[in-house]
């Protein structure tokens, strides 16, 4: 338990460490163009949802034309669809430019930030000196600091989304599903919001699960990246050695390097281990809730309580807010693999720090 504390202490540490430099980015002039990208992201992740939730009116109508056999209407409804679909086409395509250029911008500004302080004063030169995690400092400005602020573009904006959706489709399942009621030897049971409640648990039964089979991966991942870097080092390292003096062979560099290969072999195999047990969760997940959304309105449908269009839409809503609370749980690898990226670029920073502070 200590341990474990100490652990997540420092890992709080670092973590503040890194947004203490990264966050300069969105205080940097000029920052009016970080803060408009962002608006034009949130405003875009409205728009998407306006359009969701008219593609999931359009699947009531559709289908309740359906069940009628009214082939006018099915006409109507199949062209209204077009401009539906070319909007949220249209509206994928808007966000992927947005997204990306913010991620871009915010890395080169970070990159310069780190490279300026890594070379300034000759810290590279003495930062070997220096006692810590902070290895092939190169590797953890080119590719630690990407990932650490890709990633939280990405997360954000899809939490974001998925907190817009649970609160529009929650209303959608409350009011098309409405309540069940069940006999039950000649009692009575009133279930309200039936769907809204089965969502929810549902969901956390998906957490509680990727929680159980992959709690260790922010650590796993960090020692991969750590194992990954130190290979890169030596190789890097024997190269350096062997061209300055020309030698053609360095006795005890076949030995370093394939020790290190080793290490990154095992590591991996544990980090393949833990994926597949998530993998399992999730992908189950991905198969079964359209099913499990089905079933919850069958009771309804056969009851006549409920129509085809009502059932495909509240089947739809199902699976829209059970993915938007499973947020969590599908990106628990983004999160992780951040959380190991945003550390590694912290160690580096720390360990500057500590010759900044020897210096002045």
């Amino acid at each position: 338990m200590l341990t474990r504390t100490r652990f997540n202490s420092d890992e709080t540490q670092l973590l503040l460490r890194f947004w203490r430099s990264a966050s300069g980015y969105w205080r940097a002039p000029p920052a009016f163009g970080p803060w408009l990208l962002v608006i034009t992201l949130i405003a875009n992740v409205i728009l998407q949802l306006l359009t969701q939730y008219e593609l999931n009116i359009w699947n009531r109508d559709f289908f309740d034309a359906v069940g009628r056999k009214d082939g006018t209407d099915l006409l109507h409804h199949a062209l209204r669809f077009a401009p539906l679909a070319a909007a949220s086409i249209a509206l994928a395509v808007h966000s992927v430019w947005a997204r990306m250029t913010l991620q871009r911008s915010w890395r080169a500004w970070l990159s310069n930030v780190l490279y300026d302080y890594w070379l300034q004063d000759d810290r590279h030169t003495r930062l070997r000196f220096i006692v810590g995690d902070h290895q092939a400092p190169e590797y953890r400005i080119a590719e630690d600091a990407k990932v650490a602020t890709d990633l939280p573009v990405d997360l954000t904006i899809g939490l974001l989304q998925s907190l817009l959706t649970i609160a529009t489709f929650i209303g959608v399942l409350w009011s098309v599903g409405g309540d069940l009621t069940i006999d039950v030897h000649g009692l009575s049971l009133t279930i309200p919001g039936y769907l809204v409640l089965a969502a929810v648990a549902y969901s956390a039964l998906l957490a509680i699960g990727i929680w159980l089979t992959a709690g260790r991966l922010t650590r796993i991942i960090e020692e991969n990246k750590r194992m990954e870097a130190e290979v890169r080092a030596i190789g890097t390292h024997i190269r350096e050695r062997g061209e300055s003096t020309a030698s053609l062979a360095d006795p005890n560099g076949r030995h370093d390097v394939g020790a290190a290969l080793k290490a990154v072999i095992h590591i991996w195999r544990i980090y393949c281990w833990q994926l597949m047990r998530m993998t399992l969760v999730t992908y189950s997940s991905l198969l079964v809730t359209p099913v499990i959304g089905l079933l919850l309105c069958l009771p309804k449908y056969l009851a006549d309580t409920m129509t085809l269009g009502e059932v495909v839409q509240a089947s739809a809503a199902f699976v829209i807010v059970q993915t938007a609370f499973n947020w969590f749980t599908d990106n628990y690898a983004k999160l992780a693999e951040w959380a190991a990226s945003a550390n590694r670029v912290a160690s580096l920073l720390l360990a500057l720090d500590e010759d900044h502070a020897a210096r002045t």
